[in-house]
């Protein structure tokens, strides 16, 4: 998977049955469903691959267990089934998870237990494992580290974990196996118009700032975040349908928490779920739900959300974890379908499908676990536009996922002491993934800057050096992109630390 290669096929292409916008979970996921169809596909994202809320997720594949609350039952379910078709196409990528929610009053026993017995019944046949009452001796021996006062026992269940941005590459190489074009770097600055339709969009490369013209039957606009934006290119007149909301996390040593299985609290004082998380050999706490009023592709975690995760860390983990002790610390932003009522906390996940009167197809709200239904959602729009011949191909349903983390190299070719990454997985990163800056790679090709940011920080130079070598680019753009790396990275971790 070579940028280069891409960009050549946009400046040699024609017309592409479909052209999709945003390169995160939708994004890809459409592209993916739309060339597995047998459509000419092009995918163009304004930076890299997943770089908004796609890499900042919780990194889990699960139903909801808070909808249950809300009482979104179909969700649910179709997040489930997502779930299992998941583990089944990308047994590479998804893997089984045990959680364990500590019951520290007897009658949270029943009210926990049969929600979960339903969470069971919903996955259906392809349920991960049946969820079941735990001793206080089998909850401690699970949660070591876990908080013992008055703890009474817990209920154990299962849901599925991956790495976010390592299934957004894998998705990317898989439309470029099935023939799609993907390009990162890539921002739309208008939508070109044929009459009253959309018939494509302008699209400029970052990199080299040349100025193609992307034409298209169909148009999807798949931004996440932005989809807003993309509309109002569209037409200036449509009112905004998204409503953000950001979600943070901190990551701390496994220490905390040194166990395999997850903690789950099912219920904090702003009414969400708080997950504490063992992800590659650090614990993840998550996450917030913060309303916000205006968007960014780097959102940096509040001083009142970091408290709060400190603060409820505190009230369930046996040694509170202080500032000082955050690795890293990030934000996410979640496209939430706009009710125009109540808290976001309160807002569904779920997708909708919007059809402008030019023909554009906006692929709102969402998330990761449902993005092929999403896409298939979206593919089935556009097949029904009338402006794109109908096709039986293939379809995702069981379509394999390729790749995985291809890295590889002695221990000597560690990175750094407390990272497994390796020198090859740069060159890797840059020959095969598209990789284009050092915070491509440190923090979406490997996950060094969501795991340990002063460790990212303190090998930047090295990797802008090997960057360099392997692109051919000059003493000057390894400083800028230190510089450049350094400003991002000092956003995930506490201020004064």
């Amino acid at each position: 998977m070579r940028r280069q290669d891409s960009v050549s096929r946009i400046e040699q292409e024609r017309e592409w049955d479909l052209l999709v916008i945003g390169g995160g979970a939708s994004g890809l996921g459409v592209a993916l469903e739309a060339v597995a169809r047998g459509y000419r596909t092009v995918l163009v994202e304004q930076h890299d691959f997943s770089k908004g809320t796609s890499s900042r997720s919780t990194k889990l594949i699960h139903g909801g267990v808070r909808y249950l609350r809300q009482g979104n039952f179909t969700l649910v379910r179709d997040a489930l089934r997502e779930r299992g078709r998941l583990l089944r196409n990308a047994p590479h990528l998804v893997h089984d998870l045990a959680f364990v929610v500590p019951v520290y009053r007897w009658r949270d026993i029943g009210f926990y237990g049969s929600g979960l017995k339903l969470y069971d019944f919903l996955a259906g046949r392809l349920s991960l494992g049946k969820s079941r009452v735990l001793s206080r001796r089998e909850t401690i021996r699970r949660l070591p580290g876990i908080k013992t006062r008055r703890l009474k026992g817990g209920i154990l269940y299962h849901d599925a974990q991956f790495d976010d941005s390592r299934l957004a590459i894998c998705l990317a190489e898989s439309i470029t196996a099935l023939g799609g074009t993907v390009a990162n770097y890539m921002q739309v600055v208008s939508l070109l118009k044929s009459g009253p339709k959309t018939v494509g969009a302008v699209v400029k490369d970052v990199l080299s700032g040349a100025v193609y013209e992307v034409l298209a039957r169909v148009t999807v606009n798949a931004t996440g975040v932005f989809a807003d934006q993309i509309r109002h290119l569209d037409d200036g007149s449509e009112p905004p349908v998204l409503a953000a909301s950001q979600g943070a996390h901190i990551v701390l040593d496994p220490s905390f928490l040194p166990a395999s299985t997850a903690l789950m609290v099912p219920k904090t004082e702003d009414g969400r779920v708080l997950f504490a998380i063992p992800w590659h050999n650090r614990l993840l706490i998550g996450t917030t739900d913060i309303p916000l009023q205006q968007v960014s592709l780097e959102p940096v975690p509040m001083a009142e959300e970091v408290d709060f995760l400190l603060r409820h860390a505190a009230i369930y983990l046996d040694r509170a974890p202080k500032a000082s002790d955050i690795l890293s610390m990030f934000a996410g932003i979640r496209p939430l379908v706009s009710s125009k009522q109540g808290p976001t906390s309160a807002l569904s996940r779920d997708h909708q499908i919007l059809v402008s009167n030019s023909g554009l197809i906006s692929l709102v709200g969402g998330k990761w676990t449902t993005y092929r239904k999403m896409a298939e959602d979206a593919v089935n729009a556009v097949e029904k536009s009338g402006r794109i011949e109908r096709r039986r191909g293939n379809r995702t349903h069981d379509l394999r996922i390729e790749g995985g983390n291809t890295g590889n190299g002695a221990p000597t070719d560690r990175l750094h002491p407390s990272l497994l990454y390796t020198l090859p997985e740069v060159v890797t990163g840059v020959r095969e993934e598209m990789a284009c800056t050092v915070e491509d790679m440190l923090a979406r090709r490997t996950r060094a800057l969501f795991l340990d940011a002063r460790a990212a920080i303190e090998i930047a130079p090295l990797v802008a050096s090997i960057m360099a070598q392997q692109l051919g680019y000059s003493a000057d753009w390894e400083q800028d992109q230190v510089r450049s790396f350094r400003e991002v990275a000092k956003n995930y971790l506490p201020a004064g630390n």
